[in-house]
């Protein structure tokens, strides 16, 4: 079977190479090593709680050799459905996120005012934040009963999770705003364009909506990718 795996590296994700690629964020590597930046993102509250998760030598619960498999198309078939309702949501019959784009013709107001926008993009981030953390919940879980190595590694990735969403998810929320700045960028070099032509600056704009969307997804799952990698691994046999 497939993997559904995508790798990245720390400083180049895929959502941070598409908001370089769009002007939005600065990608010069910051200063310091990756655990001093770290540890700029966590207390010491949460550094006593990631300690103990670390220290702790929790028993491997024994589960049934299949649940890999059926985690791994689980998870194949949410990153499908998830992408659809991003790509081509008119086919994915997705109606609360459904971005209904301005029609030829229309006003001014109609077609280049940003809020529909942002409340579509906000719409994914909420199915999103509905349906990827219980797959992940049930990732660890999988791991917790494959080995005492793996059932740490669990534990350590609910600690990092508590820890670190406390800071991921402002940042992913400012998405929107920086899609905003795009925008208006779009809109002042294209001001005599209203109408949403194939070659236009909004039709544009709305597959760049769309990639950041795509990345984000991306990011969201690699947790998930990184616990099914580890779980797999016990039950893959070396070539």
């Amino acid at each position: 079977m497939t993997r559904t795996v995508t790798r990245s590296n720390l400083h180049r994700s895929s959502l941070v190479r598409v908001l370089s690629d769009l002007g939005l964020v600065d990608t010069r590597a910051p200063s310091g090593a990756f655990a001093e930046q770290l540890g700029q993102w966590v207390d010491i509250a949460s550094a006593i709680g990631l300690r103990a998760a670390h220290q702790a030598d929790p028993a491997a619960r024994p589960t049934s050799a299949s649940v890999a498999p059926a985690l791994e198309q689980e998870l194949a078939r949410l990153r499908s459905a998830l992408e659809a309702t991003i790509s081509k949501p008119h086919l994915a019959g997705a109606a609360r996120t459904r971005l209904d784009l301005p029609k030829p013709g229309a006003s001014a107001e109609q077609t280049l005012a940003f809020e529909p926008y942002r409340r579509y993009y906000q719409a994914h981030q909420r199915e999103m934040d509905l349906k990827i953390p219980p797959l992940r919940s049930r990732l660890r879980e999988a791991l917790a009963g494959t080995s005492p190595e793996l059932a740490q590694l669990a534990a350590l990735d609910a600690a990092l999770d508590g820890i670190l969403s406390t800071r991921e998810g402002p940042l992913l929320a400012s998405l929107p705003g920086l899609l905003e700045k795009r925008f208006k960028q779009l809109q002042q070099l294209g001001a005599a364009d209203h109408e949403m032509k194939p070659t236009g600056w909004l039709a544009g704009f709305c597959k760049e909506l769309q990639g950041v969307l795509l990345a984000e997804l991306d990011l969201r799952l690699q947790p998930c990718v990184g616990l099914l990698e580890a779980r797999l691994s016990t039950t893959t046999p070396s070539i």
